[in-house]
């Protein structure tokens, strides 16, 4: 009698001696071969024709064909300069290709004649539009000038000028013109230091300023309205003063000096 570990007759054996498995019912399953082949001689040149005639077909389109050319100059984001200024300004090369339109040198001559743009983006837009997308600068302070006001933005640079002040901003009077501070310094740093002393103060408090005196680096004076008069001193600890300045018109009310030079140490006067 067979024991065990006896095969079955007519059973095969695998090479490590087990039974091996029966054939599946369905077979062998073999990937199909897939009929790809490299293109010979006459298949590469005709795909170079191909690609060399749709290149030229391309150029052709983008320079040549009247599909793509420059129809229309599109201004957004003005305030208080017009469309039709920011468009004449530009000088867009008119029916000219929209690919070949040198967005950088329009964006320069932008700048050039309308110093009043902070910023500019130039896009194209297919098929027939170029966009200029324009941020104004915004006046800080004015200065005054042979009966006419100068705008200053927040960078200090004056960038227009204006017959009339505009409504709620400040004008900037400058005294340092002999003082050892404007040697030391210079205009421009004053000018911009005066700028920084505008931008600190609270929206509340901008409201009622009349004016902001520069003597020198160390003496900025804020003139509000109702004859208050805040000596600022120098512009560092710009945010520090700016919320002193705040408390102490709200708890002194009736004071008309206030001095916040030394945030740490301020003092008010007048009644």
């Amino acid at each position: 009698m067979a024991g065990p570990t006896t095969a079955r007759r007519g059973e095969k054996k695998s090479a490590s001696g087990r039974p091996a498995s029966p054939p599946s019912r369905f077979g062998r399953f073999r990937l199909p071969r897939l009929g790809l082949r490299r293109p010979g001689r006459r298949g590469v040149i005709i795909i170079a024709v191909l690609v060399v005639l749709l290149g030229g077909f391309g150029a052709w389109a983008l320079y040549g064909s009247d599909w793509l050319r420059l129809e229309r100059v599109k201004a957004s984001g003005t305030d208080v300069l017009t469309p039709d200024e920011v468009v004449a300004a530009a000088a867009a090369p008119m029916n000219a290709p929209l690919v070949s339109v040198d967005t950088g040198a329009v964006e320069r001559r932008l700048r050039a004649k309308l110093p009043r743009i902070k910023t500019v983006d130039v896009s194209r837009s297919w098929p027939h539009t170029l966009g200029l997308k324009v941020t104004e600068r915004t006046p800080e302070l004015l200065l005054q000038t042979d009966g006419k006001f100068v705008e200053v933005d927040g960078e200090g640079v004056r960038f227009a000028t204006v017959s009339a002040a505009l409504k709620g901003v400040p004008l900037l009077e400058m005294t340092a013109s002999d003082s050892p501070g404007m040697r030391r310094f210079g205009t421009d740093r004053l000018l911009r230091a005066a700028v920084g002393v505008a931008r600190e103060l609270p929206a509340a408090v901008r409201k009622g300023v009349r004016k902001l005196r520069v003597r020198s680096y160390d003496s900025v004076t804020v003139e509000l309205t109702g004859g208050r008069t805040v000596m600022w001193g120098s512009p560092d600890e710009g945010a520090e003063k700016a919320k002193v300045l705040a408390a102490l018109l709200k708890a002194a009310r009736d004071a008309r000096h206030f001095d916040i030079s030394v945030p740490s140490s301020p003092a008010v006067s007048g009644s």
